[in-house]
């Protein structure tokens, strides 16, 4: 490969990297399993590279390929490995705090981990990364409607579960 290609694709998971991270995170609940996630959709966009001239989007298609491994990873033998506690760096800022305090991050995340994976998924897709019915319904391969009501379950669960008392009229959704 060229170092032009290479120089590139290394622009392109610099400014790539927080947000689908951000992403992995919220799908996986878990911060090391996120960062393996990542890892794995980065090398399989590498992959694709060259062919990213043709693509809306590098960035929207780096998402899909995260959100279609998640789909999958339960399959991978990388997702039963567990990482040697301690000796993490500095960790990579997730975004602003739109919680407002370390419990009620806990207790959303919490309920978050507690959704069937396709429900966590609309959410995170939905809500954390702003996508509307109809991108979200592309990037999952669905139907709006099944996009539509696996938000409204998911947000049913979340509700009876108590994670979004602390959220009302803060956003218009």
């Amino acid at each position: 490969m060229s170092t032009a290609h290479d120089e590139d694709f290394t622009e392109f998971t610099e400014a790539s990297y927080a947000p689908l991270l951000r992403t992995a995170r919220l799908l996986t609940g878990d911060r090391h399993a996120a960062e393996d996630l990542v890892q794995a959709a980065l090398v399989k966009v590498y992959l694709r590279w060259g062919r990213s001239e043709s693509w809306a989007s590098p960035q929207a298609y780096a998402r899909k390929v995260v959100v279609n491994l998640y789909a999958t990873w339960r399959r991978r033998r990388w997702h039963t490995e567990t990482a040697h506690p301690g000796g993490e760096g500095a960790a990579v800022a997730d975004g602003p705090d739109m919680a407002g305090s370390a419990d009620a991050r806990l207790e959303l995340a919490g309920a978050l981990n507690a959704l069937p994976r396709a429900q966590r998924a609309v959410v995170v897709l939905r809500f954390y990364e702003d996508l509307s019915v109809e991108e979200t319904a592309g990037l999952l391969g669905c139907s709006p409607g099944t996009v539509k009501s696996r938000t409204n379950r998911a947000l049913e669960r979340l509700r009876a579960a108590g994670a979004l008392a602390g959220y009302a009229g803060r956003g218009t959704r």
